[in-house]
């Protein structure tokens, strides 16, 4: 979940220790990677101008522009090279707080994917996931 430079210390809206996740988060990817686990991270993928910041109304700083250097995912993040990336947070009238309202595919949500895998049973990990919506795949 969102472990992208803009969410960790020197980022534009940092959780407190957010960097520490990450060897954790590659000790985890790497096992479901070895296991044959589909792999999804998702970011946070907001346009400039967004009513979720607060300079257009919204509550939060600027943060995770499009195709920005916060946007990008954590340099030491080690994902495999078919994670599957789930963008959220594009509309710019909508906060997209959760991966369920993302889509890994123009046109397909998250909820999709999974159901079109088969995958009714997800691990979790990374930062501000008190921002997540709970969902049933």
């Amino acid at each position: 979940m969102d472990v992208q430079n803009d969410f960790v210390p020197g980022g534009a809206l940092a959780v407190p220790g957010g960097d520490l996740v990450v060897s954790t988060m590659n000790s985890h990817i790497d096992r479901a990677v070895k296991s044959g686990m589909t792999v999804y991270a998702s970011r946070d993928w907001h346009p400039a101008v967004t009513s979720h910041f607060k300079p257009f109304g919204g509550p939060w700083p600027v943060h995770c522009v499009q195709n920005t250097p916060g946007a990008q995912f954590h340099p030491d993040l080690k994902l495999p090279p078919d994670a599957v990336i789930v963008t959220k947070g594009t509309d710019p009238d909508k906060p997209g707080y959760s991966a369920f309202d993302g889509e890994v595919a123009p046109g397909k949500s998250f909820l999709a994917d999974l159901r079109d895998r088969g995958i009714d049973h997800l691990y979790v990990g990374g930062l501000a996931t008190d921002y997540v919506r709970r969902s049933r795949c």
